[in-house]
Formats: C-alpha cells, sequence, structure tokens
C-alpha cells in the first residue's frame, strides 16, 4: 500500500515511545497500519497486563473498529517513535476502492489473528515462567515455514521483544534469558537470539507442559 508523504499528511499520527494509540474498553472507528516504528497489543487479566502481539512496519491493528460497534477489546501502545495512517469508517469505502489489495490483505490477518490469538493465550497460561520464556521462542521460530529444516535459527527479537511476548518483568526475562545461555540453549546478541537447537527447546516446553497436566490430574 502507498504510504507517501500525501498520504501520511492526509491520514497519519504520531506516537511516541509508551503512548496510548487506544485503550480497552473505549469506542473505536478506525483501524490503523504501521508506518513506521512498533506498537504493543495490551489486555488486562484480572490484575495484570498481559501482551498479545508486537507489531511492526506493514502491519494492520484495530480493524475490527470497522466490522463491529463495539468497545475496544485490548489497549494499543506504541514501543518506538511510531508513525501510522488511521482510516475510519468514512474514509475506509474510498481507500478500499483505491487500493483493493487492502482487502485481501485483511482477510489473510483475520485468518493469522485466530490462530496467533490461540497461539499467544497458550503462551500466557504457561504458570513457569522459563518454560513461558522458551516457549515464545518456538511462537517466533513458527513464522518461519523452514525453521524445523533448519533445527538452529536466529530470531530477530531482543530481551525487551520477549518479556512484551510473554507478559512478563523484563528484569525477570533478562534473568531467565542468562541463565540459558549459560546452559548454551540460547545465544544472544544486541539485535537478535540465536536458539542453536530448536528441536531441544522443543523438547523442553512439551515435557515441562505435560508435567504439569499430570500434575494437575492427580
Amino acid at each position: 500500500m502507498d504510504t507517501s508523504e500525501g498520504l501520511f499528511q492526509k491520514f497519519g499520527k504520531e506516537f511516541r515511545p509508551g503512548q496510548m494509540i487506544f485503550c480497552e474498553w473505549e469506542p473505536g472507528d478506525s483501524l490503523y497500519i504501521i508506518v513506521k516504528g512498533k506498537v504493543k497489543i495490551v489486555k488486562i487479566f484480572g490484575k495484570t497486563q498481559k501482551t498479545l502481539d508486537v507489531m511492526e512496519e506493514g502491519s494492520i491493528f484495530g480493524e475490527m473498529a470497522l466490522l463491529e460497534e463495539e468497545p475496544r477489546s485490548a489497549s494499543a501502545i506504541a514501543i518506538t517513535e511510531t508513525k501510522l495512517l488511521e482510516f475510519n469508517k468514512e474514509n475506509f469505502n474510498m481507500i478500499i476502492q483505491k487500493y483493493p489489495q487492502l482487502v485481501y490483505n485483511l482477510l489473510i490477518i483475520f485468518a493469522k489473528r485466530i490462530y496467533d490469538a490461540k497461539r499467544r493465550l497458550k503462551n500466557l497460561l504457561i504458570d513457569d515462567y522459563t518454560t513461558r520464556v522458551i516457549d515464545v521462542f518456538l511462537m517466533l521460530s513458527e513464522h518461519n515455514p523452514n525453521a524445523w529444516q533448519m533445527n538452529s535459527i536466529t530470531l530477530q527479537t531482543t530481551i525487551d521483544d520477549v518479556a512484551n511476548w510473554c507478559g512478563l518483568p523484563v528484569a525477570e526475562v533478562n534473568n531467565i534469558v542468562m541463565t540459558l545461555v549459560k546452559q548454551g540453549k540460547i545465544e544472544l546478541y544486541a539485535d537478535k537470539i540465536v536458539v542453536p537447537n530448536l528441536k531441544e527447546i522443543q523438547r523442553i516446553v512439551q515435557t515441562k507442559l505435560k508435567s504439569k497436566r499430570k500434575t494437575s490430574k492427580v
């Protein structure tokens, strides 16, 4: 989709790191496309805030506001300096007529969101923090269809990103990651994490979850 300066001048918005784009439960009638930056989608579960998604350039979010007249189901917060295109119900018809590819992209997004939401909820329900962090590596690996053929995989992510994904404090995730580095299960770099043996960390998660299920049945 065209994200030229002219389009941004007409529909663009800018947000600072940590700034709220929209809040859970508030009314909404706009979707957003990320031109630059990162945005996290968060939801309150009881007294805890959980990160449901971390979105980057080219991602679309808030689209359900165009389809249903209900309050926002989650909050959107800028992680970095962020530029967005905002389209509401009034101008959306014009946009899809001019950019029919956007409709196709939205259909793909809807299907993917259903799967991703289930996958992230599965991660957030893991009560062992180390297992939850390791499961994030598996979850991110699933975005690469060739991951299991390579076994070793490089994830373009950081400790802060991992903390956002699994809904844990950065300090807690940092301690877990450093332990995993010492154990040789991952390699940590400034802008990436390398998992040398993807099948090994899969076995760790599966073993922990099986043990949890057996304990809960007792």
